[in-house]
């Protein structure tokens, strides 16, 4: 092998990164993502006031979005920036990532969010072709996973790792970590009032997976797959606990304001 080899794609990578094009796109796919952080956050809050209006999840806000004036263009624009996104991320992990002190773990995270932004580009492309919803549920997919052998420890392991991702996602905002994401040192040429909405946004989304982490892991415990659920079971999970509405509320706008640190960050992210 050369001194000069690289691993398979690197070069179809470089370009990609290089692309002015893509950069473009991937930064829309930070609008996309803030559109319907936007949409959750409108839901939940309905929710919270007594007034849902339909699921609080990203297939909620994919439904939502398909039927606003214009939606199915929309629709349609969301599937191509997130498509981008998984792109740019497929490229970090084949490339590296820029002054990684762990490039293994680095590349892993970046695989992940690929593999992420793809199911959300194809899930905007079903719904902007009107066959959105037809994927399965979170309980049905639990009780496949139960029944298989070892199936409780398996879900319990993934009830985990979603709590895990949760308390990650907590840490990250109160400690700003979200600020190596973006541009400048530190992200010192960021606004304060971005940075702020990165710390509600980053605390309200990991209170809202430490839920749905949960609602796994009692799942796994029970062998009762009815028990398990997505954010939007997660949600009225949270409005039916004592104070519920008020916490559900908070959340909500939480959310909210991810969705406009989402908006920043398409200005702001370091691509």
């Amino acid at each position: 092998m050369s001194q000069n080899s690289s691993p398979p794609g690197a070069d179809a990578a470089r370009r990609a990164h290089g692309s002015r094009a893509v950069h473009v796109l991937a930064r829309g796919g930070y609008v996309a993502s803030g559109v319907l952080h936007l949409l959750v956050a409108w839901v939940a809050v309905q929710l919270a006031l007594g007034r849902p209006t339909g699921e609080a999840d990203q297939s909620g806000a994919f439904r939502t979005l398909g039927q606003l004036p214009g939606g199915e263009l929309a629709l349609w624009a969301v599937a191509v920036g997130f498509a981008a996104l998984a792109l740019w991320q497929v490229g970090t992990a084949i490339l590296g990532v820029p002054n990684a002190e762990h490039q293994a773990g680095a590349r892993a995270k970046s695989v992940a969010k690929a593999v992420l932004y793809g199911v959300l580009a194809g899930s905007s492309v079903r719904y902007a072709q009107g066959a959105g919803g037809g994927g399965e549920s979170e309980e049905s997919l639990t009780a496949g996973v139960l029944s298989m052998p070892g199936g409780a420890w398996l879900v319990g392991a993934v009830g985990l790792v979603i709590v895990g991702v949760g308390v990650y996602h907590v840490v990250k905002g109160v400690r700003k970590k979200f600020l190596r994401d973006l541009t400048g040192t530190g992200g010192s040429s960021v606004r304060p009032v971005v940075v702020r909405l990165g710390q509600a946004g980053y605390v309200a989304k990991g209170i809202a997976l430490g839920v749905v982490g949960g609602l796994v892991l009692t799942a796994a415990v029970t062998t009762d797959p009815s028990q398990a659920g997505g954010l939007d079971e997660a949600l009225h999970t949270m409005r039916d606990q004592p104070y519920g509405p008020a916490l559900l509320l908070v959340v909500g706008l939480g959310i909210a304001a991810f969705g406009g640190y989402s908006f920043a960050r398409a200005r702001f992210a370091r691509l």
